[in-house]
Order: structure tokens, then sequence, then C-alpha cells
């Protein structure tokens, strides 16, 4: 990033609590330099995400490989499974919510078998994404905290048994989580609940938002689709094919950071204590870097995208994701002859803090 200047007084936007950084070459300084601006944001754990420095790398050091490449290898037939199962139960040639539909659903049923979640919990996650969803759209506090208070409770129903069972050889990805180990101590229940909190309570409504985004542009756009089918049998095309499309339209808004110390970002001055909200949205359109940021170049744009961040805080589940859509996509694209839209159905956009479609209707030919 060493050619594009930070100073531009722009892309620094005082919003009087907060300085939300929208350039794309000030996210970049922002999200690189862990020291000056401090993840460690919010009043509740969360791991790893919220934690800096050494404790960060600890916790990265022994999380990071649950997302290995032979982790998502072994993973992908069990999610195309459920890819195929989904795609097959949606109806056709009339519009359906490809988020709150078939996104949600998919998602729920990929978590529960990656994990190995008991089925019987899909009705609930289901139920669980849309409250969560409307519960963030209020900005209600105490909206947002009873949904986040229901999902601990299923964790620690999830965690319970296995917690009895500890002695015995793990049997799943929750069950090796459980006697995984941080330095020379197990993690404790606060930190487990964390860990999945933010392995599946986020990952939901976000990997549904990404369904939502990929979907409707390709049933938006003959052009977008007839690439993408292109690309069908090439996962690695595939996948920059999908980053790309999630870079255009961008379903993560935005992460908060804090400064430790006096700097200057951009040419504006920041001060320990200052809050700072780095908007992923507006940083991956910025036109210092991507020109036009509607013009669709998967190989050109990948180097600059930052749809799952940069630097040591990268999103730690993005081999994940990136299966998870890929998969999905895969079957999609195998099950239809065309995508697209429904005149008479008009779609519905999120409402900040979220980004993406809170509904979008396709139709899958």
């Amino acid at each position: 990033m060493s050619d594009q200047p930070l100073a531009h007084p722009d892309m620094v936007v005082d919003r009087g609590d907060h300085l939300r950084v929208v350039g794309h070459p000030e996210v970049y300084a922002v999200i690189t330099d862990p020291v000056t601006y401090s993840s460690a944001v919010s009043r509740f754990l969360q791991v790893p995400n919220g934690l800096d420095g050494e404790e960060h790398a600890a916790f990265r050091e022994v999380l990071d490989p649950f997302f290995s490449p032979e982790r998502m290898g072994a993973l992908e037939a069990a999610c195309r499974r459920v890819a195929r199962e989904t795609v097959c139960q949606q109806p056709r040639a009339r519009a359906i919510d490809v988020v709150g539909g078939l996104g949600t659903t998919y998602a729920v049923r990929a978590m529960l078998v990656w994990l190995g979640w008991p089925e019987e919990l899909e009705d609930e996650l289901v139920g669980w994404v849309a409250e969560n969803a409307e519960a963030t759209r209020s900005g209600e506090l105490e909206r947002t905290t009873a949904v986040a208070q229901h999902f601990d409770h299923i964790i620690t129903r999830v965690l319970v048994p296995r917690l009895e069972r500890i002695t015995q050889p793990p049997r799943d990805v929750t069950d090796e989580l459980v006697r995984t180990r941080v330095g020379d101590r197990p993690l404790t229940h606060e930190e487990l609940v964390s860990v999945l909190r933010n392995w599946t309570g986020g990952d939901l409504g976000s990997l549904a938002l990404c369904v939502g985004v990929v979907l409707h542009q390709l049933a938006a756009s003959p052009d977008l689709e007839a690439d993408v089918r292109s690309r069908r049998h090439d996962a690695a095309a595939l996948e920059r094919a999908i980053d790309e499309l999630l870079r255009i339209d961008d379903p993560f808004v935005s992460n908060r950071r804090v400064v430790t110390t006096k700097a200057e970002l951009a040419g504006c001055p920041v001060h320990a204590g200052d809050r700072l909200v780095v908007d992923w949205t507006a940083a991956n359109r910025d036109a210092r870097v991507f020109g036009d940021p509607d013009h669709y170049d998967p190989e050109g744009h990948a180097q600059h995208n930052l749809v799952y961040g940069a630097g040591p805080h990268v999103c730690p589940g993005r081999p994940l994701a990136t299966l998870e859509l890929r998969v999905l996509l895969e079957e999609v694209l195998d099950a239809t002859a065309d995508l697209s839209l429904d005149p008479g159905t008009a779609g519905e956009r999120a409402e900040f803090p979220l980004g993406g479609w809170a509904q979008a209707p396709v139709v899958l030919s």
C-alpha cells in the first residue's frame, strides 16, 4: 500500500463521538497497526477478535488451525451435501428470498454439520437469526442484550454434556475446542462461549447476507451471471468472483478500534482514547483504489479487497465462509439454467449497521 497516499482529509470523518475512517489506504493503515489502533473496544469478552498483542496471537495460534486447508478440505463433502439438499428444497420459477430463506437455512445447517451440533437446534437457530437482525436494526441495548443472552444459553446447553465427557476422545469440532489449551491452561467457560459466539452467532447472519448479495447481483446482471457460470469448474476463480461481488456490495459494514497513543491519520490528528469506526463498505468502494467501484474485476481487485479485513486481525473464519459460499453457489449453478429478478417482487435493503439485503427475491429457473 506504499503507493497510496495517506494524507487525504476527507477520508477520516468526524462524527462527534467517533471518527469514521472511510478511505481504503486509511482503513488499511488502521487495521495493520494494532499497537496504535486497538481492537479491545467492547465491555464484553470477545475471543479472539477483541484481544491485542501477545494474548491475541496466543489464541489465534490455537484457533486458526480449525480453519486450515486440510480441515476445510475434509469438511467440503458434508457442506456440499447440506447445500445440495437446501437448494433442492427451494421452489422454482417464482421468487424466493435468498437471504432469510435459502441463505439463513443453509448457514444454520452448515454450521450444525461443521460443529457437530444436534439437528434439533435448526428451527431455534433460524428463528434466532431473524430475532438478532431485528434487534441489531433497532439499536436498542435491551433487545441486543436479550438476543445475545439467548445465544449464550444455546451455547451453554451444547457445552454442558461435552464438558461432562471431556476425558473421552473428541467426536467433533466442538469437542476438540473444549479440549483446546492456550499456553499451559484450558479455556475457561467464558472463553469457550466467546469463541463459539464468534464462530457462530456472527457467522450465521453474515453468511445469509453474503448469499443475498451474491445471488442478487447475478440475477440482476446476465453478464455477471455468465462470467460466474464460466468459472464453475475452477474453484479458485469462482472464489475470486465471490470476493469481488462482496466487495462491490459489502455486507460487512464496519468494525471499531480505539486509539492508544497520539498519532496522525490522513492528516487528521488522533489521540489516545479516540474511538474509530473502520468503514469496510466505503473502503472497498474507494475510487482512488478501484476506479469505478461498480466495475467487476475479480483478478485485478483481489489484492486490495478488504471484505475479510487484513493484518493480524484478518477474519479467522474466512476459509470457512469462502468454502460455504463457493459450495452453495456451485450447487445453485448446477441446479439452475438462469437466475433472475421478479419485477413484481421488490427487494429490501438492510438497514445500518447491517449491509447488503434484508430481503432479496430471486427466481431460480
